[in-house]
């Protein structure tokens, strides 16, 4: 895992900079763990665009990846180490005893011919997944479920992990990468050690058009709008925002005002990351 930085052979190359892949073993995806990705470019079922700046980017088959860990006592020997195009991490091939083949995300340490297994039973050792119960306190996880046999959903991209810090009655504190302080329920599932691939954050685009190969489009500054397209836009030259605070293109307050308000899981918060 390192990254490679070129030569300035011309503007574009000047501030670009790679993954070397070192830790890459397998050029081609199992052909039964993968499917068609259909691209949406930011829009719902409705065909409405819900997300914007998002569009055109290179074609990619989606890897089935084995968030729920869920082949209790059976263990699995890592066949290989995979680029995934669809997230920041590494994935690792498992092939199990019984013959049956999945993808999961590849923790930092974890190297072909290890062996992995999931269930309270399993060793605290890189790459096996457990319940939160049988964890010990001050122990680097990832891919961590919220609701019991869900599947992970949290801490899982590269080079992240969250810490368990404390145990009472039916739940965990947890300690997020983001340094808030969350409660998850013991019988919850997390992978043991932290998430692969701990350069990516270290990586340059280097020029506009990588961008646009992973499918993201260009934003466009409120200010440099129309009045009638953002609160921003408008006036005589460069304008200050003329409001207290900073808005969205559809006038709701941004830059550090709080707007996020779900009752059924603000309970489980102990401490924000703020």
């Amino acid at each position: 895992m390192g990254v490679r930085i070129y030569k300035p052979t011309s503007a574009g190359r000047r501030n670009m900079s790679v993954s070397t892949f070192e830790e890459i073993t397998k050029k081609r995806p199992e052909p039964r763990l993968i499917e068609p990705l259909r691209k949406k470019a930011g829009r719902n079922n409705q065909g409405r665009i819900t997300v914007r700046h998002r569009g055109g980017g290179h074609k990619r088959f989606y890897r089935i990846i084995d968030f729920k860990r869920n082949k209790f006592g059976i263990p699995a020997k890592v066949q290989a180490i995979e680029y995934d195009p669809n997230r920041t991490a590494r994935i690792a091939l498992l092939a199990y005893a019984d013959g049956e083949k999945r993808y999961i995300i590849a923790p930092l340490g974890l190297k072909v011919g290890d062996t992995v297994m999931s269930g309270p039973d399993a060793e605290i050792r890189v790459g096996n997944a457990l319940p939160l119960s049988a964890i010990p306190l001050g122990t680097q996880i990832h891919n961590i479920e919220l609701e019991i046999g869900r599947g992970g959903v949290l801490v899982r991209s590269a080079g992240t992990a969250a810490q368990l810090m404390a145990k009472e009655g039916n739940y965990a504190t947890v300690r997020m990468p983001s340094g808030e302080m969350r409660l998850i329920h013991l019988r919850c599932m997390a992978t043991i050690g932290q998430v692969g691939n701990v350069d990516h954050q270290n990586i340059r685009l280097g020029k506009a058009g990588r961008s646009r190969w992973l499918g993201r489009r260009p934003r466009v500054r409120g200010a440099a709008m129309n009045p009638r397209d953002h609160p921003h836009g408008g006036g005589e030259g460069r304008a200050p925002r003329g409001m207290s605070t900073p808005k969205t293109k559809w006038g709701k307050p941004a830059r550090g005002v709080k707007t996020r308000h779900n009752p059924r899981f603000d309970r489980f918060i102990v401490r924000r990351r703020k």
